[in-house]
C-alpha cells in the first residue's frame, strides 16, 4: 500500500496554530490535503498528528475531507509515522508537511513510481523548489530507524537515513525542469510566509490549482516571491541548529 502522510500539529513556537489559519474560508492544512488528493498512485492519505487535545480539530478536518488520520507522539515524528504504517498497512509513503500548501502531487507520484522500479529505502528531493517535495520512505527502513535512534525529538529526521550508512538512498528521479530552482520559498513557518500564501491564492482567483500553476503565476508576478524569500536562510539555519543524530550505543 502506498500512502501520503500529511504531518501536522498545532503547536508551533514561531507561528502558533498556523495550521488553523484560513485563506478564502479554508484552513491552510486543507490546501495540503487538496494537493495530496490529486495523486494518481496513492492508496491512502493519512493526516499524522498528535494525541494532544489541541489537535482534535485537525482530526475533524481530516474526517470532513474524507481522509484518514493517525494520532501519535507529539515530538517523535518517526514513531508517529511508524504507528500510521502499522495501523494502515503501509509499505511505502511520501511525506507532505502541513506547512507546504503548494506541495506537488506530480513529484509525489514520481516517488511512488520510483519505489516500484528501484525499491530504494529513502527518496529525497535534490535542489527542488522549497516546499514542493519532501521524502519518500519505505516502511521497513523506518522501522529500522526507530530501532537505532536514541531520542524522541525527531523533528529533523532525515539524518537517521542519510548519515547512518544503513540505507539505500536516491534523489527523486525524472523531475521536470520546472521544479529545479532555488529562488522560491513555499513553506509556512513565519508570518510573512502566511502573507505569501494568502496573497498568491487570493490573486490567482482559481478554485483549484497545482504546483505548476503556482510556479507559472509566480513567474508572471515575481514581486510576490519577495514577500517571504528573504526568510529562506533564517529557516535553513534554524533547521541546521535543530538537526542532531542520536543513536543507541552498540552492544
Amino acid at each position: 500500500m502506498n500512502a501520503i502522510f500529511i504531518t501536522v500539529r498545532s503547536n508551533s513556537s514561531r507561528l502558533p496554530n498556523k495550521c488553523y489559519k484560513k485563506i478564502k474560508d479554508k484552513h491552510v492544512i486543507e490546501y495540503v490535503i487538496d494537493q495530496a488528493k490529486k495523486s494518481k498512485f496513492v492508496d491512502s492519505i493519512i493526516l499524522c498528528t498528535t494525541k494532544l487535545p489541541e489537535d482534535n480539530l485537525l482530526c475533524e478536518i481530516a474526517t470532513k475531507n474524507n481522509i484518514n488520520f493517525f494520532r501519535g507522539s507529539e515530538i517523535d515524528k518517526l514513531d508517529r509515522w511508524l504507528g500510521a504504517c502499522k495501523e494502515y498497512n503501509i509499505d511505502f509513503f511520501t511525506t507532505a508537511d502541513g506547512d507546504d500548501l503548494f506541495c506537488s502531487h506530480e513529484l509525489m507520484d514520481l516517488a511512488f513510481l520510483q519505489n516500484e522500479n528501484d525499491s530504494c529505502d529513502f527518496i529525497y528531493g535534490n535542489n527542488l523548489v522549497c516546499g514542493s517535495f519532501t521524502y519518500g520512505i519505505k516502511h521497513d527502513a523506518l522501522k529500522k530507524v526507530c530501532e537505532i535512534k536514541d531520542t524522541e525529538d525527531t523533528e529533523m529526521m532525515w539524518v537517521y537515513f542519510t548519515e547512518t550508512n544503513l540505507f539505500d538512498l536516491s534523489p527523486l528521479k525524472n523531475v521536470p525542469d520546472v521544479y529545479k530552482r532555488n529562488d522560491i520559498r513555499m513553506t509556512l513557518d513565519y508570518e510573512d510566509d502566511f502573507k505569501f500564501f494568502k496573497t498568491v491564492i487570493e490573486k490567482m482567483q482559481m478554485e483549484t490549482f497545482d504546483t505548476r500553476d503556482i510556479l507559472s503565476f509566480l513567474d508572471m508576478n515575481k514581486d510576490l516571491i519577495d514577500i517571504n524569500f528573504y526568510l529562506e536562510n533564517k529557516w535553513k539555519s534554524n533547521q541546521i541548529t535543530k538537526t542532531k543524530l542520536i543513536l543507541k550505543e552498540k552492544k
